[in-house]
């Protein structure tokens, strides 16, 4: 669940970079040590690992849990000389460590149970997605009296943001200042104030949340927002299927928000109109956990989606108004998953484990919006999204998905849209890697406010964001990745891409230009992988050139951006 469509929520690349600032002012970085069994806050754990049963078995012996030992360690290393100073030293005691108890809740095991592999490894995968942790990993250090003892390893990052936030991708720029904190006194609770300033609105927003309340595994998150062209208020009570094993699963939902939504045309703005969208949505879901490698899941819920729009009091031009839609509905969901995971190194990250999932997965969700419940009219909402992983000779990981979503009414399709992406990363060493993908879209009986675009903010980095507006879209990127040892400050880890995007749109959307037919550029730039804080993961620093498209656009776009990955 996440804000509503058309209120982007910006994140600015010197905002992250500034957090690390803050932190390099207070301790000029952070450890890239490696996890270790030593800490100034407890004994060493002399355990050798050749004298304990591999996991198989000790699942084959019946092996309960012992004793759980948790070792969290703060944002350095104190052991390794590079971080043992003064500086270094104060800010591991301004920073509040994640709380051990915190930890243990999202653990998908207990003392006195029997050992699981498959929950060690899924338990450790948890941990590593918080954003609060730098790494994570578990491990059976001792076995004794039909007991194994097992060791939960974690390092914090630096959570405090407070700074200018800074990004430009598409030759526009998003400003702004805030105060955010994603791990408040080691609670895993965010709290956020910003005010930011990006191509289509000014915004101040404050939000909380926390994804592990109560039983470990609720979500409560709340955000309240006043825009220059409306407001946004969001409220989520979420207790999600979290676990290949989790049985039960429920939230309920609501966001309601008023804003000005442009659509856009070669980089400008060819409409606007006002819209008020509410939804409200609820479910509860089921599964029996993991069965031999699958996990089948049911949900059902009930969902109303509400969309009325206006004339904009910020537009003098030609103005199309989309259709008020109103649909309310009951639905089933079907998800089926595959345990298959392998965990990686300098794909995404640089440095960094990083878990891919390579299991094949599927999902179908499809509801009824009669008149009788209220909908503007009687349809049939659907949505279906399959995808699956594989190891290829050579070290290539191939990863494939698509979508296709939309609505029926009478036999016709409405607001159809299919998605189809294909991903290959080629190994070629230890410190570089062949990236390509290739991805393609088509709309049927669009909404007007559905645009398929494609421009500097959607992957065609030479051109102004929003650049192209059609029916369809195509995209190619092909980009060699290179991950250096370099680690400045030790704070940021350094690599650097050169690359090389083709795309193209097709169809007449209202209002739109013709297409220009197949766009293309080249580009190369920095990455750094924000090793030490919890803002962003890497940090673009590009110059993109396009090779074609009219001669009103800049020869050269600058772009700064954080990104989920490289």
């Amino acid at each position: 669940m996440s804000a509503a469509r058309g209120v982007p929520r910006p994140t600015g690349a010197w905002s992250r970079l500034g957090a690390a600032l803050t932190l390099s002012a207070l301790a000029c970085a952070a450890s890239g040590a490696p996890l270790s069994a030593t800490s100034r806050s407890g004994p060493a754990l002399a355990h050798p690992a050749q004298h304990l049963p591999s996991d198989a078995d000790l699942e084959r012996r019946g092996a309960r849990i012992g004793r759980i030992i948790i070792r969290n360690r703060n944002i350095f290393n104190l052991h390794n000389p590079k971080d043992d100073h003064a500086l270094f030293r104060l800010a591991d005691r301004l920073h509040r460590r994640t709380r051990r108890s915190l930890i243990r809740k999202q653990l998908l095991f207990h003392s006195g149970e029997r050992f699981s592999a498959h929950l060690i490894d899924e338990s450790a995968r948890l941990l590593r997605a918080d954003p609060y942790f730098y790494d994570a990993s578990i491990r059976p250090i001792r076995y004794h009296d039909g007991k194994v003892d097992v060791l939960v390893s974690t390092r914090d990052v630096w959570t405090l943001n407070p700074g200018i936030d800074f990004s430009r991708s598409g030759g526009k720029s998003t400003t702004g200042v805030q105060l955010e904190d994603l791990n408040v006194l080691g609670t895993g609770t965010e709290l956020a104030l910003k005010h930011l300033h990006s191509v289509d609105r000014t915004e101040s927003d404050i939000s909380a949340s926390n994804a592990h309340l109560f039983d470990g595994w609720t979500t409560v998150s709340a955000t309240y927002g006043n825009l220059s062209d409306g407001r946004m208020r969001q409220l989520i009570v979420n207790r999600p299927f979290y676990a290949l094993e989790t049985r039960h699963a429920g939230g309920l939902s609501l966001t309601d928000t008023t804003f000005d939504q442009p659509l856009y045309d070669r980089g400008q703005i060819i409409d606007r109109f006002s819209e008020h969208a509410r939804q409200l949505q609820g479910y509860v879901g089921w599964s029996r956990g993991l069965v031999r490698g699958w996990t089948r899941r049911f949900s059902v819920g009930w969902t109303d989606d509400e969309h009325h729009f206006a004339p904009s009091s910020l537009w003098s031009g030609p103005t199309l108004l989309p259709v008020n839609r109103t649909f309310i509905y009951p639905w089933l969901q079907f998800n089926l998953l595959q345990d298959e995971y392998a965990k990686l190194h300098n794909h995404n990250q640089i440095h960094r484990t990083e878990d891919f999932d390579l299991g094949a997965y599927f999902t179908a969700q499809v509801g009824w919006a009669a008149r009788g419940f209220g909908s503007s009219r009687s349809e049939v909402p659907f949505a279906f999204t399959t995808g699956d992983g594989y190891v290829l000779p050579h070290g290539d990981t191939l990863l494939v998905s698509s979508s296709f979503s939309g609505r029926l009414l009478h036999g016709t399709l409405e607001n159809g849209v299919l998605s189809v992406s294909v991903v290959n990363y080629a190994e070629q060493g230890a410190q570089w890697l062949l990236y390509s993908a290739v991805s393609a879209t088509a709309g049927r009986r669009l909404t007007l406010d559905n645009q398929i675009l494609l421009g500097g903010d959607s992957g065609l980095r030479g051109y102004p964001l929003r650049y192209q507006d059609g029916t369809a879209r195509a995209l190619f990127t092909i980009e060699e990745r290179w991950f250096s040892n370099w680690y400045p400050l030790r704070l940021f880890r350094v690599g650097a891409a050169a690359f090389f995007d083709m795309g193209r749109t097709w169809g007449r959307a209202p209002l739109a230009q013709p297409s220009l037919g197949l766009l293309k550029d080249a580009g190369f730039g920095l990455r750094l992988g924000n090793a030490r804080t919890a803002f962003g993961n890497v940090i673009h620093i590009d110059l993109a050139f396009p090779l074609d498209g009219g001669s009103n656009i800049k020869r050269v776009q600058f772009l700064v951006q954080t990104e989920r990955q490289f």
